[in-house]
C-alpha cells in the first residue's frame, strides 16, 4: 500500500516567489504531506524545507525537478490540482479522499506559482477551488491538506527532532526532545 501524499510546487519566480514557494514546502510538511517536489530554480526554498525539517524532525522529503510537467502527466495515482476555477473542496474531498488515501494509492496536489498551463487541469482528476475567490496559494493547500486528512494530521508526532514545541498559552518555549518527553510524562516542570 502507498499512501503517499505529494505535493508538486508548480513554476516559481525567483526573488519574487521565494518565501511563498518555502511556505507551500513548510505548509505540506506540517499539514501531513510526505515530500514536496519543487521546481529546479527553487534552491534557497529547498534548502530552508530541509533545515526546517532537520530541527523539528520529520520524516519529509524535498525534491527539485525541471520536469514538472511530465511528472505530473506520469503519475501514477490521483492528482488534485488546486485551483480558484475548480469545483468546491466541500464537494469532492470525500471522493478525492476515497480514491486516494483511504484506497492506499498517491496523491499528487499540484499548486500553481505562476501560470498554471491548460493541460495540469485536463490530467487532473480533480480540480479543486478553495472558496473560488482569490488568495494565497498557502492558505488553500493548509485548507486541502486540512480536510483530506480530516484534522488527524494536528495530532502527528515528529520523529528525529532537535527541537519541539510547547504548547503554552503564552510566549514561546522551544525544547529538546528529551526535555519535552519528560514533561509529558509528568517529570517537567
Amino acid at each position: 500500500m502507498n499512501d503517499e501524499v505529494v505535493v508538486l510546487r508548480y513554476g516559481h519566480r525567483p526573488g519574487r516567489d521565494d518565501r511563498m514557494t518555502t511556505h507551500v514546502g513548510l505548509t505540506a510538511r506540517a499539514l501531513g504531506a510526505d515530500r514536496v517536489i519543487l521546481p529546479d530554480n527553487a534552491g534557497q526554498s529547498a534548502e530552508t524545507i530541509r533545515d526546517i525539517t532537520d530541527r523539528f524532525g520529520g520524516p519529509f522529503a524535498v525534491e527539485q525537478r525541471d520536469d514538472q510537467r511530465a511528472f505530473t502527466r506520469n503519475w501514477e495515482g490521483t492528482v488534485a490540482h488546486l485551483t480558484m476555477y475548480g469545483e468546491r473542496v466541500q464537494d469532492v474531498e470525500a471522493d478525492v479522499r476515497a480514491d486516494s488515501v483511504d484506497e492506499g494509492t498517491p496523491l499528487l496536489v499540484v499548486v500553481g506559482g505562476e501560470k498554471v498551463p491548460f493541460d495540469f487541469y485536463e490530467e487532473a482528476d480533480y480540480n479543486v477551488g478553495v472558496t473560488n475567490q482569490p488568495h494565497s496559494e498557502v492558505a488553500g493547500l493548509a485548507v486541502f491538506l486540512d480536510r483530506l486528512f480530516e484534522g488527524a494530521e494536528l495530532e502527528r508526532e515528529w520523529e528525529d527532532a532537535d527541537r519541539r514545541v510547547i504548547p503554552q498559552e503564552t510566549g514561546k518555549r522551544v525544547v529538546d526532545p528529551d526535555e519535552a518527553e519528560a514533561e509529558r510524562a509528568g517529570d517537567g516542570e
